[in-house]
């Protein structure tokens, strides 16, 4: 089990609360994980348009009165259920680390105990 778009999860989960502009996808990415996950605009944005490409993702431009236009990204139906098959991965994948992490404390402590 890989997981190779660990990206594409933090940016499905970021627009599971609502359309975001990159830069606020980024942003709550980064302030949820407690700024341990930052994505840059290279890792971002192609990301971003791949995610577009397959339908996960809508987005269209907004031109604010005076500010430069934005590209704003919402979350589709397949973008909502890529979300969960992604978020069932990792359950499992977390399950299993923890499984392993915990038979090699138990181990230590019989060991030494």
């Amino acid at each position: 089990m890989t997981f190779r778009s660990d990206i594409e999860a933090l940016i499905l989960a970021s627009l599971e609360s609502g359309p975001k502009y990159g830069f606020d996808i980024a942003r709550h990415i980064k302030e949820r994980s407690a700024e341990k996950l930052k994505l840059g605009e290279g890792q971002l944005y192609p990301v971003l348009h791949r995610l577009q490409k397959q339908g996960m993702l809508e987005a269209d431009w907004e031109i604010p009165e005076g500010a430069t236009p934005r590209k704003v990204y919402r979350l589709t139906i397949e973008g909502s259920k890529r979300l969960a098959e992604k978020r069932k991965a990792w359950k499992s994948f977390v399950t299993s680390v923890e499984g392993v992490l915990g038979t090699v404390g138990m181990k230590a402590e019989v060991d030494h105990g």
